[in-house]
């Protein structure tokens, strides 16, 4: 569990917070019509230019056919993560500074596990969860599926951060065999297939 939260971090990670900046910038550039202010002044799911927040997550799903397993990380701004987590658990949230980063991990755990369901070729995953991290103004969740030698489909369904969000958009790259499929949901859709 350990390496794969390791080999996530230095391997995909980086590559994620490229495209993320770079989705982040032209979210910006969207939002504003064109006026992107480089200054850093606002973030898009902050609001930029006056005009509404903009809320997006992020979930990636790679079947790593060597160790028969999915790899799924769930990528959610920070500040709106906490105030979900607290809404929903009644308690204070610090996903920043966690002065008990046991207590946030049972949060995290129990957040995914009934925001986020999973089919792969038609039949229900059981996840494992591994742990979160924070990355400036994103925090990662990170799940694993043991026992998945081969994948056709993958069914998803999800809600996260639905219960705050009526403009809430999820992303999904799903990753098998080398090839990358993505799509979106937009709130209040919660189910997406994705066949290879």
């Amino acid at each position: 569990n350990q390496t794969f939260v390791i080999q996530k971090i230095i391997v995909s990670m980086a590559a994620w917070l490229n495209k993320w900046i770079c989705f982040s910038m032209f979210s910006s550039f969207l939002l504003t019509g064109g006026d992107f202010n480089p200054s850093g002044s606002g973030s898009p799911h902050r609001g930029v230019g006056g005009l509404n927040p903009f809320h997006v997550s992020v979930i990636e799903i790679n079947h790593n056919a060597g160790d028969r397993t999915l790899e799924i990380s769930c990528k959610i701004f920070t500040d709106d993560f906490e105030k979900s987590l607290a809404k929903i658990y009644k308690t204070k949230v610090d996903l920043i500074n966690p002065p008990n980063k046991a207590a946030m991990d049972t949060l995290i755990k129990k957040y995914l596990a009934g925001h986020l369901a999973i089919k792969a070729n038609g039949k229900p995953v059981v996840f494992s969860y591994l742990g979160f991290e924070n990355d400036h103004e994103a925090a990662y969740g990170y799940i694993e599926v043991p026992n998945v030698p081969a994948v056709n489909n993958v069914e998803i369904h999800t809600s996260i951060m639905y219960e705050m969000f009526e403009d809430q958009m999820n992303i999904f790259h799903v990753t098998v065999g080398g090839k990358r499929k993505s799509t979106k949901l937009n709130y209040p859709d919660k189910e997406v297939l994705i066949s290879f």
